[in-house]
């Protein structure tokens, strides 16, 4: 055997009989994956709390994007615009409910990594099911909301407006995909 891999050896199998080396290993990745679903809980509620802050310009905004004004590129719509004032007010419900459950089961979900940081495997990843379900819940606000019904369907990126929501939900839902792909990993 060489030395480099009688060293690697050495270190492979030091690494794995240190109980105390494995416990920092594992307990550091464990808080990084409570942190990171604390960080999507928050940009739900840090989100709600912006359209509640300035509702009166979200309404217009979402009523910009639903009403499909200024669409030059693709002129003919493929769905009707939407201009009435409670449709536009129910859209916009729809989402803040949405974003305010990104916060509500990311925070809880990260309550319960938390509560289970130091306990075995098992455990820990029974107590994902809540963080799961809130990045899981962004994706779908960010991703199935913005980018595909207002990208897709109202085609949300023919405007300066909308290209704006529709790149940030992109940048949120794909940030939230990595989130729940990196917390679903198991723990051993």
């Amino acid at each position: 055997m060489s030395n480099s891999s009688c060293a690697t050896a050495t270190m492979s199998s030091s690494w794995n009989s240190n109980p105390v080396t494995w416990s920092k290993k594992t307990m550091s990745i464990r808080i990084l994956k409570i942190i990171l679903v604390v960080f999507v809980g928050l940009q739900g509620w840090l989100y709600v709390a912006g359209n509640l802050a300035n509702w009166d310009t979200a309404i217009g905004a979402i009523g910009y994007v639903l009403g499909q004004t200024g669409h030059e590129v693709y002129s003919n719509h493929i769905f009707p615009p939407i201009t009435s004032p409670a449709l536009v007010t129910l859209a916009l419900l729809t989402i803040v409910t949405f974003e305010f459950l990104v916060g509500a089961l990311s925070l809880k979900g990260a309550w319960d990594l938390w509560k289970a940081r130091k306990a075995d495997a098992s455990t820990f990843n029974g107590a994902k099911t809540f963080a799961i379900l809130g990045a899981g819940t962004a994706m779908v606000t960010w991703f199935g909301g913005f980018v595909v019904v207002g990208g897709a369907l109202f085609q949300m990126w023919q405007t300066p407006v909308g290209t704006g929501s529709f790149e940030g939900a992109f940048i949120y839902g794909a940030v939230s995909a990595l989130v729940l792909l990196f917390v679903n990993s198991p723990d051993r």
